[in-house]
């Protein structure tokens, strides 16, 4: 691998131009591609085999009305203090905002239920009331046009004096992000600057990392239509793409200035910082694929498509790393350094190595710290890890819904007038669809009358409609209220209760109940996502793990890896819970509404900082196994890979954790959510795991932690990560090879 990619390297350096032509022109390709390819299908969120989406596809074939996937607007309406939404003027005042949504006034409507028509939409002190308006097609066709009515509509009912909010998905809008993209790639850019001293070498990773990311979104959005690949895809493509281009272009510029410093000619430098750190990108990139592409185990289709649109984007910031950026490394020859280094060293404008090695840079103090202290720094990690730990064993998983978004909006106002007045669950009912075709015609509608009794009569059931029958009377469907808020663990109750006694009803009158509804829909996600943690964490971890063999050449080293990366992780997700569901700190973030834990949150921790946090691990010990094969005793070892690798990897640390904790300032609870969890986890594993546990535990074990059975050594792959062959292919070439010691306990 080593010396392959080490030959890679100088092409690719030597035949600049023409790498960066075949880049450019595959960029142009793709964006090409994408401006006449077909609109990207909207999503279609589907759970299958789960009880409300066997409910969804049972209306759909048996009355699509109920179906419907078009949008929906829950007009909510409250009297002033003292009155009441039923006294006459109200009443006419509510039936002009209607009028101006009827379907004559706005051709998308397809219908007005307003309160006055039915029954159930009044509050029982007669103070507030709704009307329910549907649409013809799915919220993201609503034109604007549509969507300016809704609002003028309900701002004439406030002149009038009512009070007046809407809720439901017909205002919804793409989630405020905040400012994290540009807060990330400035705080990257400083970063960068710092780390190389150099305004040339700081933008190269960056424009790298541009190039990568768009070829991946483009071609994503290209292959849209054909793949089925909607829009919300390419989010985690351009998130993680843009990460790891950075850090790939990052470490191997970093290793390409080590080579130069150290003598070598820049085509050789650019050939052997390929074939060592380019060797590490390879393999750290595997662990990520691996980890996007796991999601296919979730059995949600988004999901799967965003892992897999995800790690093709990764897929290609390698491909970036190992020959664009080696080009690039070309192209902007001494400018690589700072202005200070070339005029210093005016000949070769490479700072001479005794300068490196006269500095102690904060790493080797570090690592040397470390190393007199090993057990204080291993206990006061792995309990500081543990007690932040502890919030997940009461962790609630759900969905968001309308009661977590800011109060400054009108979607979350009308959720809590209707829960004011009506009651919280009145915001998520439950909807019992009954299968009445094996049952004798003659006695459905009774026997759809005592499936609706029985779902009344369940405690947390506030009132159970009517049944409603299709046309051809063979499914009927039960509108159940839950006593509670719809992200409550008492609904969750309440929706397990029904289906519990659904079996027994079943057994009597061979009537089908299944429950759905967007609160059960919401229930079942988050089930899916509990029963799929246990195995997607054993397929990507185990998986990563036989990978990490084949390139550390030890037993121990992954071992201590995913140990480590799931102390991180634990302690991240109660980090999130203490926030997020027990509300400490809430104020200081701008959590407005604390709740339950995003049912996905746990699954898509694990796959995206297990990839991140394989990355900074197999970079950092690579660069330690790389020491130690070419003859340094195991501390020395460690030392030298912090001394060379500890300042790369802090850099590519802060820059993910700025990119991250920028989105703590969106206005939607889900991306804050997201970027504070994914903030926390990169700093417990970057700072805690990688730089304090690695090196107290390769301390402590010191010749073992390179331990691998001499059988497990001859049936694994030597793919030669740390350069051993390549070493001995230059050293063949130029002189005599490294020395090494008599016994090499890797090998024992």
């Amino acid at each position: 691998m080593a010396t392959f990619l080490y030959r890679l390297g100088r092409l690719a350096f030597r035949r600049r131009r023409i790498v960066a032509l075949l880049w450019a022109a595959l960029l142009v390709a793709v964006i090409g591609a994408a401006s006449v390819a077909s609109d990207p299908p909207d999503d279609e969120f589907a759970l299958p085999g789960t009880e409300s989406q066997a409910a969804f596809d049972l209306l759909a074939e048996r009355s699509p009305e109920y179906a419907a996937d078009g949008a929906t607007a829950r007009v909510v309406f409250q009297a002033p203090e003292g009155e009441k939404i039923t006294d006459g003027d109200h009443q006419r005042e509510v039936e002009q905002v209607l009028a101006r949504l009827a379907p004559d006034k706005s051709p998308q409507v397809a219908a007005v239920a307003g309160p006055f028509q039915g029954e159930g939409q009044i509050s029982q002190d007669g103070t507030t009331a709704y009307a329910s308006v549907s649409y013809q097609v799915p919220m993201m066709e609503l034109t604007d046009t549509t969507r300016d009515q809704l609002r003028d509509a309900a701002a004439a009912g406030r002149e009038e004096g009512l009070t007046v909010e809407i809720g439901g998905d017909a205002l919804f809008t793409e989630p405020d992000m905040g400012q994290g993209e540009i807060i990330g790639i400035a705080v990257a850019a400083i970063v960068l600057i710092l780390t190389f001293g150099s305004l040339v070498a700081a933008g190269l990773p960056l424009i790298t990392a541009l190039i990568g990311v768009s070829i991946g979104v483009t071609g994503v959005t290209a292959l849209g239509a054909t793949l089925g690949l909607s829009a919300t895809t390419i989010t985690l493509a351009m998130m993680i793409g843009l990460a790891v281009g950075i850090d790939y272009a990052l470490f191997i510029a970093s290793r390409y200035r080590a080579e130069l410093i150290a003598g070598h000619p820049r085509e050789e430098a650019a050939g052997r910082a390929v074939g060592t750190a380019g060797s590490a990108v390879v393999f750290a990139g595997l662990t990520v694929v691996i980890a996007l592409a796991g999601l296919t185990i979730v059995g949600v289709p988004l999901l799967t498509k965003m892992g897999l649109a995800a790690a093709g984007t990764v897929v290609i910031a390698v491909l970036v790393a190992i020959t664009l950026v080696p080009a690039a490394l070309g192209m902007v020859g001494k400018r690589i350094f700072g202005r200070k280094v070339r005029a210093a060293n005016p000949e070769t404008g490479v700072p001479p190595a005794a300068d490196l090695d006269a500095k102690q840079p904060m790493g080797v103090r570090w690592a040397r710290f470390t190393l007199r202290r090993p057990v204080l720094v291993l206990l006061t990690a792995v309990i500081g890890l543990g007690v932040l730990a502890v919030p997940v064993s009461s962790m609630n998983l759900g969905l968001p819904d309308e009661g977590n978004q800011p109060e400054s909006t009108t979607q979350r106002r009308a959720y809590d007038l209707i829960a004011e007045g009506f009651g919280p669950g009145v915001n998520g009912p439950l909807l019992a669809v009954t299968d009445l075709a094996d049952v004798p015609a003659a006695e459905r509608e009774r026997v759809a009358g005592e499936v609706a009794e029985s779902v009344a009569s369940v405690d947390g059931v506030v009132a159970a409609s009517p049944p409603e029958l299709t046309r051809e009377g063979d499914t009927a469907v039960i509108t159940a209220i839950p006593e509670s808020r719809p992200s409550s663990p008492q609904t969750e109750r309440v929706v397990r209760e029904i289906r519990e006694r659904a079996a027994s009803i079943q057994a009597d009158t061979g009537a089908t109940v299944l429950v759905s509804g967007a609160t059960a829909i919401a229930i079942d996600f988050s089930q899916v996502m509990d029963d799929a943690l246990v195995p997607y964490l054993s397929l990507v971890v185990g998986l990563a793990f036989v990978l990490l063999l084949m390139v550390f050449r030890s037993v121990l080293v992954p071992l201590k890896a995913a140990l480590g990366f799931l102390l991180s992780v634990l302690a991240a997700l109660g980090s999130v819970v203490a926030v997020f569901q027990w509300g400490w700190l809430a104020g200081l973030l701008g959590v407005e509404q604390t709740g339950p834990i995003m049912s996905m949150m746990p699954i898509f921790m694990v796959g995206v900082i297990f990839g991140l946090a394989m990355d900074y691990e197999v970079f950092l010990v690579t660069r330690m196994r790389e020491a130690y094969v070419h003859g340094e005793r195991p501390a020395q070892a460690i030392v030298t890979g912090f001394q060379l690798g500890a300042r790369v990897v802090t850099a590519a640390a802060v820059i993910m954790i700025s990119v991250f904790a920028g989105f703590i300032g969106a206005g939607d609870a889900m991306i804050k959510m997201i970027g504070f969890g994914l903030a926390v986890a990169i700093l417990f594993d970057a700072f805690v795991v990688r730089m304090a546990l690695v090196p107290a535990v390769l301390g402590l074990l010191g010749d073992k932690a390179w331990w691998l059975p001499r059988w497990l050594d001859r049936a694994l792959p030597n793919v030669d990560v740390e350069g051993e062959r390549l070493a001995r292919h230059l050293a063949t070439a130029d002189g005599p090879p490294p020395t090494r010691p008599e016994t090499d306990p890797a090998r024992v």
